[in-house]
């Protein structure tokens, strides 16, 4: 039986992705893992969109900013990866991060997810929907959603009061 696991952590240019990264890395990361970044650009979603389809300089701009974007993201984590001696790769994928996500998981034969919250409420939920929701619902294996504001500390960092008994 082997000891690697494979696992994915879903990321884009948010602090809640950073957030997810930073807590594998601090409380998930082994020896052997094998990580894959998954990014969804932003542009998938809207090339849907017919009007934005009939000016075609529009569409070629908005897609030169997002290759921009994720050459920039995926040279930033590649080097933090490479940094902390993480074996790993980024994989670009295209459609609804939901189910682009959950493909990936599907096709790399996770282990494990790992994805940030953005921290909506209930309401902003259930009309625009919840990437971590989606896929907290639809993944075949164990899914990780971090918390959308950083924690300040960590178990290292917990000291008891003194004066409780």
């Amino acid at each position: 039986m082997s000891n690697s696991r494979t696992i994915v952590i879903a990321i884009d240019d948010s602090e809640q992705s950073l957030n997810a990264f930073n807590f594998y890395v601090d409380n998930v990361n082994k020896v052997g893992d094998r990580v894959i970044l998954v990014h969804v650009p932003e542009y998938s979603n809207v090339i849907t969109d017919s009007s934005l389809l009939t000016d075609t300089q529009i569409l070629a701009e908005l897609m030169k900013v997002t290759e921009e974007k994720t050459r920039k993201l995926e040279a930033d984590y590649i080097l933090k990866m490479n940094e902390l001696r993480i074996n790993g790769s980024m994989k670009q994928h295209y459609g609804t991060p939901s189910e682009a996500i959950i493909a990936v998981v599907n096709e790399e034969k996770a282990d494990l997810l790992i994805l940030g919250s953005k921290g909506r409420g209930f309401i902003r939920r259930t009309f625009l929907g919840s990437v971590s929701d989606y896929c907290l619902h639809h993944c075949n294996v164990p899914v990780i959603i971090c918390p959308h504001k950083a924690q300040k500390h960590s178990r290292a960092d917990f000291k008891p009061d003194k004066n409780i008994n």
